[in-house]
């Protein structure tokens, strides 16, 4: 049995953070943790209003469950009790914490996934006007730049970046941004300018365009991927997926849809909503399965908690057990 505790909290981000849907000043994050004595096991999740969430439905959803966890509640058990989403990802992220603190082993070795080991990570640039956005990537000083889009201009703001950093990697989020009118000529542009991946071009209720339409880049889905049984829809309309822990619910089907989407033949990307190094360190697992490895949320905020994941220039290093796992 462990106790449950359920804590939202917040984190300025550094300037702002903006995308195709909107801007925002600080990331609220949810918190559980789970205490068995001496041995607390943490998680971190980020309701998000795409997907119908809200910081104050989420505590609720979690605070209901404590008489179960408590009870003796086991991480399968929980797969059936919660939906994918932010809830379950947090708690699902806390057991394997506590499990791996209760067995004396790495989370990694319970799950039978490789040793993470320090990956390369985009850093995101946000929706701006082209000299802006040609300004911040020159003053990243990152290897892989994310470059969000999903606006009218989009061509000028790829042409500008790709001026000011002509031997810099660049992938692109469009957030849903494109339409049937516009994904043609932005896709040709990005394969001009040499853009390794495009990220949800098309609002994901639209997207069966992608299949009857040349990737002339490959396409990665992200507001269209989310657990194990949406899987199948994806196949021949995206050439990767975006796995975020927060839409899974956890690490548990992340894992699961990492391999499944393998089998199928899709590409890799670990990614992350803007929080702390906690929501990152399950993610890290995650890594070693990737072609693309998006875990800059802590870079974008003002402040991180303590103790933090080691970000050197362009590359996160695997969390420590004080943190997580």
């Amino acid at each position: 049995m462990a106790l449950l505790h359920v804590l939202a909290e917040s984190f300025p981000i550094r300037g702002s953070f903006t995308i195709a849907r909107g801007s925002k000043s600080e990331a609220a994050v949810v918190r559980v943790e789970l205490r068995d004595g001496a041995r607390v096991g943490q998680g971190e999740c980020v309701p998000y209003a795409r997907y119908g969430e809200s910081v104050a439905g989420v505590v609720e959803e979690l605070t209901a469950l404590a008489g179960q966890v408590e009870a003796g509640m086991r991480r399968d058990e929980l797969q059936f009790v919660l939906p994918p989403g932010a809830a379950r990802n947090a708690l699902d992220c806390a057991f394997w914490d506590l499990d791996a603190k209760r067995a004396g082993l790495r989370v990694h070795e319970l799950a039978g996934l490789p040793a993470p080991s320090p990956a390369l990570t985009a850093y995101t640039i946000s929706l701006d006007t082209p000299e802006a956005m040609a300004q911040a990537a020159r003053a990243s000083g990152h290897d892989l730049l994310k470059l969000k889009l999903g606006a009218e201009g989009d061509i000028a703001r790829l042409k500008a970046v790709r001026a000011a950093v002509p031997q810099t990697r660049l992938i692109v989020d469009a957030n849903e941004g494109w339409t049937a009118d516009t994904i043609a000529g932005n896709l040709a542009a990005c394969a001009r300018l040499g853009i390794e991946l495009v990220e949800q071009p098309l609002p994901a209720a639209q997207d069966e365009l992608l299949a009857r339409i040349e990737h002339s880049v490959p396409i990665c889905a992200d507001e269209s991927a989310h657990g194990l049984d949406g899987l199948a829809a994806l196949i021949g309309r995206y050439d990767a997926l975006n796995i975020k822990l927060d839409k899974t619910g956890g690490l548990t089907e992340a894992i699961e849809l990492a391999r499944a989407a393998q089998a199928e033949g899709l590409a890799i990307m670990v990614g992350c909503m803007v929080a702390t190094s906690l929501a990152m360190a399950p993610a890290m697992l995650l890594a070693p399965l990737a072609g693309f490895v998006d875990l800059d949320g802590p870079l974008l905020l003002a402040q991180d908690r303590e103790p933090a994941l080691r970000y050197e220039g362009s590359v996160v290093y695997p969390p420590e057990p004080a943190l997580w796992g």
